[in-house]
């Protein structure tokens, strides 16, 4: 079987790789490629079912109903680790352990204080999230805080942002995996500085939130969690995407870009946005139960209910509706309140992007606050699952199932 037909059928999710003892190349199966050969890939049954690529990735693991990330229990890693130490995790192919302690970061593009380096990362993990310091992209300023009311939505302007960084900074063409930290790091801190209509500024992300949305530290310990089990969710729709273009061997700055257009349709983003304005018409009215009726009885589905990857419950969204209860004792009530009515009017539990909505609004923090953080979160997945896409030489490339009239055949008129 030739190289490239053999590459084919893993980007078709026809054929698993498996790692090899001892190397770092990876083999099949004789008999999966013997049956592919043989033109038997593509069963009556399978033919049958909707297409789903599968790809092989190092980055995150969702079984048993819990998240993992490079083999660590997400929800722990949420306790007391920061965006950045995610992104040290992530970036680096160094994921057998947490060690401490890591060397200081250098200050970010050469201005501001040093930002400390995560207290539970291994030293290589702590190099990936330094990078190089000697971007000078420019810092100009626009009105694109949360909050503002610019001509453009929050998701265009990051998009707007990206694209002018991406013009002036050549660096970004170095695609070996320290060349794409640094060009990811820079990205991570524009959009922060994006968020917040500031400059862009060394300290942790989650700190810069707080400081913008004026938060005592229990709020900013809570942006801190809500960042972290938001990093990487496995091969969700803008994550898909991401790998798509960074296959192409384009850049970061186009991979989050790509993403983000996919974060803006509204069964992704969307699916945040819904539940915070349904958070806040709670919070408004003091009652859950009326405002969920309401909304089916206009035929309006309840966002922010269910996930088919945890039939049991999203992981997620337990931790943080229990860590926004712990911050805030007097959102309690309404909380759970919001929980029991849900649960009474739809069979599912929460996933999280009910729990993200439940966490801003508790924190008083204006709608469009979700998208946010979660855009922020999930940059450092996006980052991370093209760094490994491009250490592949496969390009994604999908078939399609072609359903329309066969050569030869009249059209019905």
């Amino acid at each position: 079987m030739k190289r490239d037909t053999l590459y084919a059928y893993v980007s078709r999710g026809l054929l698993r790789s498996q790692p090899i003892p001892g190397s770092r190349e990876r083999g099949y199966r004789t008999e999966e490629v013997e049956r592919l050969r043989a033109g038997r890939g593509l069963s009556r049954a399978t033919r049958s079912e909707p297409f789903v690529p599968v790809i092989d990735s190092a980055i995150c693991l969702i079984e048993g109903g819990r998240l993992y990330y490079r083999g660590h229990d997400a929800i722990r890693l949420a306790e007391t680790t920061t965006l950045e130490d995610i992104a040290g995790l992530l970036w680096s192919d160094e994921h057998d352990r947490l060690q401490a302690p890591t060397p200081t970061l250098p200050r970010l593009r050469g201005r501001g204080s040093s930002v400390p380096a995560p207290k539970t990362l291994s030293r290589k993990q702590g190099r990936v999230i330094a990078a190089s310091s000697g971007n000078s992209l420019p810092r100009k300023r626009g009105r694109v805080g949360v909050g503002a009311a610019p001509s453009l939505g929050l998701i265009e302007r990051c998009q707007v942002r990206l694209a002018k960084l991406a013009a002036a900074d050549l660096g970004a063409l170095d695609l070996t995996p320290h060349g794409i930290v640094r060009t990811g790091r820079a990205i991570l801190y524009e959009l922060a500085a994006c968020i917040g209509d500031r400059p862009t500024a060394p300290d942790p992300v989650h700190e810069q939130l707080a400081a913008l949305w004026r938060l005592d530290q229990k709020g900013a310990d809570l942006i801190r969690r809500c960042l972290v089990l938001l990093a990487d969710h496995e091969l969700n729709a803008s994550t898909f995407v991401a790998r798509c273009v960074a296959s192409t061997g384009a850049t970061p700055y186009a991979v989050v870009s790509g993403a983000l257009a996919a974060l803006s349709g509204r069964r992704h983003g969307g699916a945040s946005a819904s539940a915070e304005a349904l958070l806040h018409e709670i919070a408004e009215r003091h009652d859950p139960l009326a405002v969920m009726a309401a909304r089916l009885a206009r035929n309006e589905m309840l966002p922010g209910l269910g996930h088919p990857l945890y039939p049991a419950g999203d992981p997620r969204a337990a931790a943080l509706l229990n860590a926004a209860m712990a911050a805030l004792p007097a959102s309690r009530p309404l909380i759970e309140a919001a929980v029991a009515a849900a649960r009474q009017l739809v069979p599912q539990p929460p996933n999280v992007d009910f729990a993200l909505a439940a966490a801003t609004t508790a924190l008083g923090l204006p709608q469009g606050t979700a998208l946010a953080i979660f855009i922020l979160g999930r940059t450092v997945g996006w980052i991370a699952h093209a760094i490994e896409q491009y250490q592949s030489d496969v390009l994604i490339r999908p078939r399609a199932r072609y359903t329309g009239p066969r050569p030869g055949e009249e059209n019905p008129a």
